[in-house]
């Protein structure tokens, strides 16, 4: 069994421990399960309860039918609607986003399709930034207006101004409910000031009720920056990404108030998106190096993106650490973020054609969706990720032919440079 009790407290005397520290064990006591060093998979759909009325008072908190006594734990009862394994990881995700409380799903697409089923509804606006990954794109864009959701976009680019202009014309579209922003943007790395955002959710708001904000954090991870003290209410990570960190799993996560994720834990229950134990175990396996893995991508980062800029075939380095002073997005990066990241695009000299000489040349990086593994990996957003986005929609918001995103990871950096240089220099 499992036991918060030993771990509860994040405090050694009057010292706060770190997030880093926090990840090898809260929220478990080895001694209340068999001595074992790290817990165990709880790999079991159901839970035996002590008595009927156990059952019954779990079943009430569970669905709703009564409010939760002072330091009533919620009791296990069906693993789609609570497990050790998640309840444990969600503890230690809490922790990495600054939350009050954090939940699981079996995807990226899972928590954000969730959380906004529980949010909005026909007749509805969503006010979102552009762009946002493929199938957010799919989603916001195809899908939820089959459920009479209009979504209203703005572009990252774009700044304040784009933020206010786009929000006039949702404010007359209908009552919104929500305003999901992805920050940085995938591919272009584009900024969403969370401040303004803000400003603008409590313009929107109606009967005393103000837009929930949903920041998608997936592209800087827990590390680099926590949408939460930025004026976000929910921040959404694909944790298939950094957080698991080794492309060997798929999972998400909605962080927030312990409030404002029950309707979502509701659905969650209804719907089944949660992850299942074994995921559950292999992201706490993750947690323990996750600052180590981040902070030796975003440093290898930084020298393949400095060797990019200098290249002669080449035409546009997207990288956030290279923003020029006085630019806006600047302010908004030294204000919203502790670093630059790994993942970042470059336009090569030419279209199409020369960005997939150079994806089909690599050899130590591998042509491959996904981001924020070990491994580095490159792609093409446009015929790739995003390629469901119309043509015009892609020329709007910079996601050009040759446009290539990639994903550094944790190799030694000289040989990623070497394996870009060979490739790069095969134009010309």
């Amino acid at each position: 069994m499992t036991e918060k009790g030993k771990w509860r407290s994040r405090m050694l005397g009057r010292r706060p421990l770190s997030p880093e520290t926090l990840m090898m064990g809260y929220g478990y006591d080895p001694f209340l399960s068999e001595r074992s060093l790290k817990p165990p998979v709880f790999r079991t759909s159901t839970f035996v309860f002590r008595s009927a009325q156990d059952g019954k008072e779990f079943f009430e908190l569970a669905y709703g039918l009564r409010q939760k006594r002072p330091n009533e734990e919620p009791g296990l009862i069906y693993s789609r609607i609570n497990n050790p394994d998640l309840e444990m990881l969600e503890d230690r995700l809490a922790i990495w986003d600054a939350a009050e409380a954090s939940l699981v799903f079996a995807s990226g697409m899972a928590a954000i399709s969730t959380t906004l089923w529980a949010i909005v509804r026909p007749g509805d606006v969503l006010f979102h930034s552009d762009p946002v990954y493929g199938g957010t794109d799919f989603l916001l864009k195809r899908i939820l207006p089959q459920f009479g959701v209009t979504p209203i976009g703005f572009a990252a680019e774009g700044g304040t101004a784009a933020q206010a202009e786009a929000a006039a014309r949702a404010r007359s579209a209908g009552p919104v409910a929500a305003i999901y922003v992805e920050t940085p943007a995938n591919p272009t790395n584009g900024l969403v000031d969370l401040a303004e955002t803000r400003r603008i959710a409590d313009t929107l708001g109606q009967g005393g009720r103000r837009p929930v904000i949903i920041a998608d954090n997936t592209m800087l991870g827990p590390l680099f920056q926590t949408p939460l003290s930025l004026g976000a209410d929910l921040v959404i990570t694909s944790l298939t990404k950094y957080v698991g960190g080794h492309s060997d799993l798929i999972a998400g996560s909605c962080s927030g108030s312990r409030q404002i994720l029950e309707s979502i834990r509701g659905m969650r229950t209804i719907l089944g998106t949660m992850c299942g134990p074994e995921t559950g175990w292999l992201l706490m396996r993750s947690l323990e190096t996750l600052k180590l893995r981040m902070t030796a991508a975003a440093d290898n980062a930084r020298r393949v993106a400095e060797f990019l800029r200098r290249h002669q075939q080449v035409k546009s380095v997207w990288y956030l650490g290279f923003l020029p002073d006085g630019d806006p997005d600047r302010q908004v990066f030294e204000r919203q973020c502790t670093g630059a990241g790994s993942t970042f695009g470059f336009e090569v000299k030419g279209g199409e054609t020369e960005a997939f000489a150079v994806l089909d040349r690599l050899e130590v990086i591998k042509l491959a969706v996904s981001l924020g593994g070990t491994e580095s990996l490159a792609s093409h957003p446009a015929a790739m990720t995003h390629s469901d986005v119309a043509p015009e929609e892609k020329q709007r918001l910079g996601i050009s032919p040759a446009l290539i995103r990639l994903s550094v990871g944790i190799e030694n950096a000289d040989d990623l440079i070497a394996d870009l240089d060979q490739a790069l220099s095969a134009l010309g």
